[in-house]
């Protein structure tokens, strides 16, 4: 039996069961009576394999009651069990609904405006590609490694969402065979992108991503999910997702190259998910491609973080110079407010 707020579902089984109390007749004897083994019989009274014709055509010559009584139970047994369990995973679904960015996900037309809880639900099902929202966290969701700058049960939400609107525009992307020594021996030039403006590396880095099996997309931040990219497999391809609203040039890079990083060190697809080592690895990657350590700590032994001594050093590693204040700030040789003049502001289209 099946329950839910509105409909109580029974199994054709129940009525069997007390016409065989009336009867006081086993089940050993009726199902010797039947024809059909204990087993099946069993599972045809607790309501777990359906009751046919030719078992309705049984009955009716076993317990006497017409063959189209059965059928017809059987018929309202499952149309209240598909109400019932629609009504239950409606109901759950409702609760869930309230944890993802519905209204910034309708902002970004990904799915449609709506007010209507119900409705939110059923946008959400279509959107994620399953029957209950249930699904959207467990086996379905593809195994996500990304940089976040926080935590905390919404911004897993808001992460979910992202990754499957970067999953739905990969989808458009043409990309070849997963090859990641072809990767390794592009982030030279990769790094030398970081001197040029959006509108003449995206194509070039798409491209070249593309060439190494990477579906680059690039999409809307979204609010709460503290998220600058991500990195997932899809299918025979790796889906590389970068956030786009009025990013620095060197966040914008670094956050690249971490996920690259992710790529390279094989910490996609893990069963578990990333570790804090694997973050923090991929973390030293992307530090050490951008500038090695080497190289930025003899930078940092003359002490001289003068705009000019930023401007020739960033000339003499072949990078933008943006990226060289932003790490002198985060690792607390000058302050942010200092030389921000030097950042270079990206505007990215999705």
């Amino acid at each position: 039996m099946i329950k839910s707020r509105t409909y109580i579902a029974i199994p054709p089984g129940t009525t069997i069961k007390e016409q065989l109390t009336d009867r006081k007749m086993s089940q050993k004897e009726f199902a010797s009576r039947m024809d059909m083994s204990e087993k099946h019989i069993s599972r045809l009274i607790n309501g777990e394999v359906q009751l046919t014709c030719d078992v309705a055509m049984r009955l009716e010559s076993v317990l006497g009651l017409p063959a189209h009584f059965w059928n017809n139970l059987e018929i309202i047994y499952r149309e209240k069990l598909i109400k019932a369990q629609e009504e239950n995973e409606m109901d759950a679904d409702l609760e869930i609904v309230k944890k993802f960015p519905y209204n910034e996900m309708a902002k970004n037309g990904w799915v449609e405006v709506t007010y209507n809880p119900k409705e939110k639900v059923f946008n959400l099902r279509k959107f994620f590609e399953v029957v209950n929202l249930g699904l959207v966290s467990g086996h379905l969701i593809p195994r996500i490694v990304c940089r976040k700058l926080g935590d905390g049960d919404k911004s897993d939400y808001a992460l979910i969402s992202w990754s499957q609107k970067a999953k739905l525009e990969s989808r458009s992307l043409s990309v070849r065979s997963v090859n990641i020594e072809k990767l390794k021996t592009l982030l030279p030039d990769i790094r030398k992108m970081t001197t040029k403006n959006p509108s003449d590396f995206c194509p070039i880095l798409r491209k070249e991503l593309a060439d190494c099996g990477i579906a680059l997309t690039f999409l809307p931040h979204i609010g709460g999910s503290f998220l600058h990219g991500a990195t997932f497999y899809d299918g025979g391809k790796i889906v590389l997702g970068m956030t786009v609203r009025g990013k620095d040039a060197d966040r914008f890079w670094f956050s690249l190259f971490h996920e690259i990083g992710h790529i390279v060190l094989e910490h996609i697809n893990q069963t578990e998910g990333t570790t804090d080592e694997d973050e923090k690895a991929a973390d030293a990657f992307a530090r050490n491609l951008l500038i090695p350590d080497e190289q930025f700590d003899a930078f940092t032994l003359n002490k001289d973080f003068s705009k000019t001594a930023i401007i020739t050093f960033a000339n003499k590693m072949e990078i933008d110079a943006g990226i060289v204040l932003g790490r002198l700030q985060k690792e607390q040789f000058i302050p942010f407010s200092r030389h921000s003049e030097l950042k270079t502001k990206y505007e990215l289209t999705a």
